[in-house]
């Protein structure tokens, strides 16, 4: 059995392994109608627990780093790919992907940001359907259809990349900058017009 409530996912039970892992489906957070949507892979543990994304020390990171570029965590929308914590903070299996894909593409058909900025190497490869090098291509911007919908997608390290490899910090830091460039009074002149 599967439903939504507007953005939320209410009941899921496509990925029987997920659903043994879970303790509850983690859907996004933030403005339903953000400039800029997150896009991470899956819960992890403190995740899974408080029932947010990015709320670990990878979410201290993020957020922390959005403050710096002028961003603040309340107006932006952060998601997953995966709802539900795969068993040991394991990545998402392919098909566990696919099977909450229509989740994501509903989220950003209906958030339609000026931006989707994907949090590491298996959002990127979702969303652009391919492999992706993501230290070498942290900070180029793609054009994609999702839902039939032209989104533009921005590569970005996953914040856990500058705990791991302080170097990657700068890479992180200039990504988001370049994600802030999108909210730049950009989108509200852009809708006003459209009136």
């Amino acid at each position: 059995m599967e439903r939504m409530d507007g953005l939320d996912v209410v009941a899921c039970e496509r990925c029987p392994e997920l659903c043994a892992s879970r303790s509850r489906i983690v859907n996004g957070v933030g403005p339903a109608d953000a400039d800029l949507l997150f896009v991470g892979e899956a819960p992890g543990a403190n995740e899974d627990e408080q029932g947010e994304p990015f709320v670990g020390r990878s979410g201290d990171v993020l957020d922390e780093t959005l403050r710096e570029v002028g961003l603040d965590r309340a107006d932006v929308r952060i998601t997953n790919c995966v709802r539900c914590r795969p068993p040991d903070n394991r990545d998402p299996h392919v098909e566990e992907r696919e099977n909450c894909r229509e989740y994501l593409d509903h989220e950003i058909d209906a958030v339609d940001p000026e931006v989707v900025v994907t949090l590491g190497k298996v959002p990127a490869e979702h969303l652009l359907g391919r492999d992706v090098a993501v230290t070498g291509e942290a900070g180029e911007v793609y054009d994609v259809a999702i839902e039939g919908t032209p989104q533009r997608v921005l590569v970005c390290v996953h914040p856990a990349a500058t705990l791991y490899d302080p170097s990657q910090k700068e890479t992180f830091a200039s990504t988001l900058e370049k994600a802030a460039e999108f909210t730049d009074g950009e989108s509200g002149q852009k809708r006003l017009g459209d009136f």
